[in-house]
């Protein structure tokens, strides 16, 4: 049985991280929401395709230049008062858009949320992992994804309860930013120590893995790609508000039941092989798409969970590969850069398929992740012709990550 003072320690644990893991969750559940709807609102307005591509790519702008600057702005100001600060501009940035219903300043707006969801998370996820002792690492990532899951599929459904017109739902989000700031700020939680100062050398990235590194770029343009036009998307092919969260959380769900699979299959064989298999499988998923896409929305709700299901987990498996190469010491500058690619990937991708689908119409939009993840499982099986495999003993193991900052690293790492 548990003695007392382990079941004490348990108890203290679970009150540090229960304020940081229900920000987390109420953060999550805002951005999740904010991404659907400023896709539908803008179709509303009469935007055009290609600007809202653009707002989801100077999105992860933004995105990136949050993972770089943010680790400076807690070192200087602390955890609370770094997360604080964000999710209040974050909050502005989001009531200017429905004050001006102007591109300018819907651009501008999306890059600010950007750079302040990539900070908020870095201090959240920096947090937990400086709680987290070794033997509870696992455990408390789990906690985290499922937060997540949950979050982000409750988010998109107050889409449809709340409208896509009007003030009110951009007050929602507004207000779940704010409200994020109140289980931290409430809590007598201590700032950890700040995070440490991490070099980011592209070409030495490249070097470790170029699979893992192509990897997160072609899932960062697919993928960014499938969050920010599935709404005009699913819009074009004749779903509702209701159906597009429908369709959206499908791909989401899909992605985190296969996330596990798939890792149990690539920690027994050449990772590379599950690698390859996934890629494969979105490839398949959206010729399916591109093919039965337009007969009813059985066969679209299908296609997105096949889609979810075999191209969200293509982050976590990349990311293990590289680290399969990494040596004692370069895990957080690999898991920095990885990000910094898949960003990358993601601030091209929105705007080039919205290009595409305001030249072909939106039934065009899978023929670009065809050809992505057709042209990466080509390039995954030249890469095993280059590279011996990992032996199994010597590989780490996988674990479901998220996208979101790369402080989520140290949630999958034992102390040293």
């Amino acid at each position: 049985m548990e003695s007392e003072s382990a079941a004490s320690s348990r108890k203290a644990k679970s009150g540090q991280l229960f304020p940081i893991l229900a920000s987390a969750g109420i953060l999550l559940a805002g951005n999740g929401l904010l991404v659907t709807l400023v896709a539908v609102r803008a179709g509303l307005e009469s935007f055009p395709d290609s600007l809202i591509g653009l707002m989801g790519s100077i999105y992860f702008v933004g995105f990136m230049a949050g993972c770089l600057v943010v680790p400076r702005l807690i070192r200087r100001a602390g955890h609370i008062r770094t997360f604080a600060s964000l999710a209040a501009v974050a909050a502005i940035s989001i009531l200017a858009m429905v004050t001006w219903l102007d591109p300018a300043v819907w651009l501008a707006s999306r890059a600010l949320t950007g750079f302040c969801f990539a900070g908020t998370a870095t201090v959240v996820e920096s947090w937990l992992g400086e709680l987290a002792v070794d033997r509870e690492r696992a455990r408390i990532l789990s906690i985290y994804r499922v937060v997540d899951l949950v979050s982000v599929t409750a988010g998109q459904f107050l889409l449809p309860v709340i409208g896509p017109g009007g003030h009110d739902v951009f007050v929602a989000v507004a207000a779940l930013f704010c409200l994020a700031l109140v289980p931290v700020s409430l809590s007598r939680l201590v700032s950890p120590p700040p995070p440490e100062q991490v070099n980011l050398r592209v070409g030495f990235v490249w070097r470790i893995s170029p699979l893992a590194a192509a990897g997160c770029i072609t899932i960062g343009i697919a993928n960014a790609s499938f969050r920010t036009l599935g709404p005009v998307y699913a819009k074009g092919m004749g779903l509702a508000v209701t159906e597009i969260a429908s369709f959206l959380s499908l791909g989401i769900i899909a992605g985190a039941l296969l996330q596990y699979p798939l890792g149990w299959l690539s920690d027994r064989t050449d990772r590379r092989f599950t690698i390859f298999v996934a890629t494969t499988g979105a490839a398949l998923a959206s010729a399916f798409m591109l093919v039965f896409g337009g007969t009813d929305t059985t066969a679209l709700y299908v296609g997105a969970f096949m889609f979810g299901g075999f191209s969200l987990p293509l982050y976590s498996l990349s990311s293990a590969h590289a680290y399969d190469y990494a040596g004692p010491g370069q895990f957080v500058e690999l898991a920095a850069g990885l990000t910094l690619f898949y960003a990358i990937g993601a601030s091209i991708g929105p705007f080039a398929s919205s290009l595409i689908i305001e030249a072909y119409g939106p039934s065009s939009f899978f023929a670009t992740t065809v050809a992505l993840h057709s042209s990466f499982a080509l390039f995954v099986l030249f890469r095993m012709t280059q590279r011996r495999v990992v032996p199994r003993e010597a590989r780490s193991r996988f674990h479901a990550l998220l996208r979101t900052s790369p402080a989520i690293f140290r949630l999958t790492r034992t102390r040293r």
